[in-house]
């Protein structure tokens, strides 16, 4: 038997203490509502509800406040009270109604590491805090304004009965729309997002002029890829509320993943002139102008993120690919460096920092790189690509075509995989070998003029001049300014003797920027 490796030992205990000290508590609390005469069971249940929630969350406070990630936020116990309303699902267990009163009996289960890890995430998220302040100032009005309801002595005159007792099932309707927000959103903040979308419409249909139930349904619906109906949500939740950025900011986002990148740019620019300090609406028209191809207002927007979110590893991350892609590799390292110092587990960090590295001709320090990101994700595609091509470049062949393997394994339609492969099988003279990969590039991508020039020099190779001569062809067809194809169908037909022709291609990739053909003309004087 094999002994476990010390790193391996060291993580598996890591994972038997988090799982021992990760705790799953039940509060239970009950409430006896005692019945107005404008009550039913329907209205006596909502107020006790919201009673027995508030005992509850008071519970659930104190036993949060024992844990040290949460007494090292700082908060006071009222915004963890309003943190946890907005993540707790309150579960009723026993009601009992005689018509006189209504006892209530409900519990909240917390699992300690799940709570901890979603009040520090909904602390730092400006636009989910502000939706809980508002829903717990309202709940809070609306919860006096029933009781002094219930104070007041009922009236005799038809008129100002009637009047009374639509006040009072006002103030339990938008409780009860209250009551179904909180559910949407503790579902949502869940992951569970079709829940968060049916206990959205409910409150939806108690309040139709909540826009924060708009915009929240809103963004379950994006999670749930229905990109019109998202919007349809945001457009209402903006007639409703005109100033409310955040419904700019996630229509924005939905219009984006819908490829309407203008359109996403106009609702950013909207969402931070109503609140600059937006971060993920800067982030996010950072990403829409990378797309743009703009990567100075990219880096700018990015700037600003950070600048608000110093911790915010999503940013830097994006500002290393913007910096990359500028061509300015040592500022990309120092941006995955970050990244890295944040999340040190972040295998795709590793991944774009071994990129950087590698344009630097730094391949052994990418290959460390992708080593640690495929420590990290053993099944990351994206890092054996890279490190095939790192391989390669370092003259590791036989490395290079494992790597590739691999690739294939985790995605046997990756086109550009069988192609690399195929690169590699020629570099190391199995040139059929190399001739089946280009052939599945080109039956999974017909398109890619590489395959097909790479396929034409592999047969070139094996002196079959002709089928060579259809796959330069073909890739010049691709790509009309394929200087390397012309250049090699210029080699082909002289090996067939047609110099004529030869002398024609190769002509065409000297004025393409070919230096082979260029230096071939030379040699033998011919005017290019």
């Amino acid at each position: 038997m094999k002994k476990m490796a010390p790193l391996l030992i060291f993580l598996f205990l890591l994972i038997s203490f988090s799982t021992a000290f990760a705790e799953t508590r039940t509060f239970i609390k009950q409430y006896t509502d005692q019945v107005s005469a404008d009550d039913n069971r329907d209205s006596c249940r909502t107020i006790a509800l919201r009673e027995v929630k508030r005992l509850l969350l008071e519970e659930l406070v104190i036993y949060l406040e024992s844990e040290t990630e949460v007494e090292n936020f700082q908060l006071t116990k009222e915004r963890i009270a309003m943190l946890a309303a907005g993540i707790a699902n309150t579960e009723i267990i026993n009601e009992q109604w005689d018509g006189r009163t209504y006892w209530l009996k409900a519990k909240i289960t917390a699992d300690s590491g799940y709570f901890v890890k979603s009040i520090d995430a909904l602390r730092k998220d400006r636009a989910k805090t502000k939706e809980l302040e508002e829903v717990r100032r309202r709940s809070d009005e609306l919860l006096r304004e029933n009781e002094k309801l219930r104070k007041e002595p009922t009236v005799t005159k038809d008129g100002h009965r009637q009047e009374q007792k639509t006040a009072y099932d006002k103030i339990i309707k938008d409780l009860m729309a209250i009551e179904w927000f909180e559910k949407g959103f503790a579902s949502a903040i869940s992951g569970n997002h079709r829940d968060a979308m049916d206990a959205l419409s409910k409150a939806i249909d108690l309040n139709p002029n909540d826009a924060a139930a708009y915009h929240n349904r809103g963004t379950a619906y994006h999670q749930l890829d229905n990109y019109n109906q998202a919007i349809q949500d945001f457009n209402r939740a903006i007639e409703l509320n005109p100033t409310l950025a955040e419904a700019y900011h996630s229509r924005g986002m939905a219009y984006a993943a819908m490829g309407s990148y203008y359109k996403a740019m106009l609702d950013y620019n909207q969402a931070i002139a109503l609140d600059e300090p937006n971060t993920k609406a800067h982030y996010n028209r950072g990403m829409t102008y990378d797309t743009l191809g703009d990567h100075n207002r990219v880096i700018e927007d990015f700037n600003r993120a950070i600048d608000l979110n110093p911790e915010y590893a999503e940013a830097y991350h994006a500002r290393g690919t913007a910096y990359h892609q500028l061509g300015k590799y040592h500022q990309a390292i120092e941006d995955y460096n970050q990244v890295l110092k944040l999340n040190p587990e972040d295998a795709v960090a590793y991944t774009s920092r071994g990129a950087s590295y590698g344009l630097l001709g730094n391949d052994s320090q990418a290959i460390e790189d992708y080593n640690r990101a495929l420590e990290l994700n053993p099944t990351y595609a994206k890092a054996f690509d890279k490190r095939g091509a790192a391989h390669f470049k370092l003259g590791s062949f036989y490395q290079a075509i494992e790597d590739y393997d691999r690739v294939i394994e985790l995605n046997p339609k990756e086109a550009t995989a069988y192609h690399a492969r195929g690169v590699v099988h020629a570099k190391v003279g199995d040139y059929h070998q190399a001739i089946k990969d280009y052939d599945k590039a080109i039956e999974l991508n017909p398109m890619i003029a590489e395959a097909y020039n790479a396929r034409g020099h592999a047969y070139g190779t094996l002196h079959n001049y002709n089928q060579a001569i259809k796959d330069y062809n073909r890739a010049i067809k691709l790509n009309q300014k394929y200087a390397e194809a012309y250049h090699n169908r210029g080699m082909a037909y002289l090996l067939l003797g047609n110099h004529d022709q030869a002398t024609r291609d190769l002509k065409m990739a000297a004025r393409l920027g070919h230096e082979k053909a260029k230096e071939f003309l030379r040699e033998r004087r011919i005017d290019g």
